[in-house]
């Protein structure tokens, strides 16, 4: 369940979307390697990101010039303007950014947000779901900072490019950051737990809150199912906002996993509305802290077409556990 948010590929391209083969290919194992890298060490700065010349106020579009090809053997990162904050970003933290990114061996502009006058662009989770140059970017910081990193095309879009943003491959990747705002969220729901509803799976929690789903000895719904196994007291989500969560997802025929954000580091960050119906709809209204059950029947999940790389037939009715630890409005542009 990738989100796709308004930075559509910088910030949306997850591992799981570079890496959606096998993940026993060496490719794959080379971008978990370096995912893993990105939140649990700092990136030290370099000669070749303390070249980029960043000027312009925090908040603001920034003018940056280098002189291209940028060619660092490992992924570098400039503090160009310190914040003032005391929270530093960490692994599973949310760090609402806005931001610029260039072609560091072309010198061409990709992409910039939008940078609003309050609140950030974008929401990046410091953990295995972004790129790793990205998470390396944020990861460490403190809110005020407007941080430059020059990002080896391994930590970026590695021997395949970016085609749509006109990135090559083995072209490195400039990001220019500004850390609006850093949020460490609780690792699991903390709501008070709600009566089992009959005929629906029951759940069981790991000692790190990872839900195991067992499915009844029955058919499945043949309309959406939502069901509170806890209750939160915090913020409640509205249609449209950007929602960071914990699911698993189960095919109920089988009892089979097919996806789950319990594996990687950190939550998965989403807007509601950009994910298959029935999931959003299991979220819109719920409260923070809150843990969701949702039996999704073909038309609220993936449809007829179902979803050949997750195992999904066209037919089957999909089982989630969601978690609902932060949200927010989305902003807007």
């Amino acid at each position: 369940m990738s989100k796709i948010p308004a930075l559509l590929t910088i910030v949306g391209l997850t591992l799981a979307l570079t890496a959606c083969g096998s993940s026993d290919t060496p490719e794959a194992t080379d971008l978990a390697s370096a995912a893993d890298a990105a939140y649990s060490e700092c990136t030290a700065p370099g000669a070749v990101s303390d070249a980029v010349d960043v000027t312009g106020d925090f908040g603001a579009v920034p003018t940056v010039k280098f002189d291209e090809p940028l060619d660092p053997s490992s992924t570098q990162r400039t503090v160009a303007i310190e914040g003032a904050g005391t929270t530093e970003a960490s692994g599973g933290s949310l760090v609402g950014a806005s931001l610029s990114v260039y072609n560091g061996t072309t010198g061409a502009t990709v992409q910039e947000t939008t940078y609003p006058t309050s609140g950030a662009s974008e929401t990046i989770t410091v953990g295995e779901t972004f790129l790793p140059g990205l998470v390396r970017a944020v990861n460490c910081s403190v809110e005020g900072d407007r941080i430059v990193t020059v990002s080896t095309a391994g930590d970026a879009f590695g021997a395949d490019g970016a085609e749509q943003l006109k990135i090559a491959a083995g072209d490195s990747v400039v990001f220019v950051i500004d850390v609006v705002s850093i949020t460490n969220l609780a690792d699991r729901a903390d709501g008070v737990d709600q009566p089992a509803v009959p005929g629906l799976p029951t759940v069981e929690l790991a000692k790190d809150g990872a839900p195991t789903i067992t499915i009844p000895d029955a058919e499945a719904p043949t309309e959406l199912q939502i069901a509170t196994l806890k209750l939160g007291d915090g913020a409640v989500v509205a249609d449209g906002d950007t929602v960071s969560v914990e699911y698993t997802g189960v095919v109920w025929a089988t009892g089979e996993t097919f996806d789950s954000s319990w594996t990687t580091v950190g939550p998965t960050t989403f807007v509601t509305s950009q994910v298959v119906p029935g999931f959003g709809a299991a979220l819109v209204g719920q409260t923070v802290g809150s843990q969701v059950l949702a039996v999704l029947p073909p038309a609220e999940g993936y449809g007829e077409a179902g979803n050949d790389s997750a195992g999904i037939s066209g037919t089957d009715t999909l089982v989630f556990v969601v978690d609902i630890v932060a949200t927010a409005a989305t902003p807007a542009g």
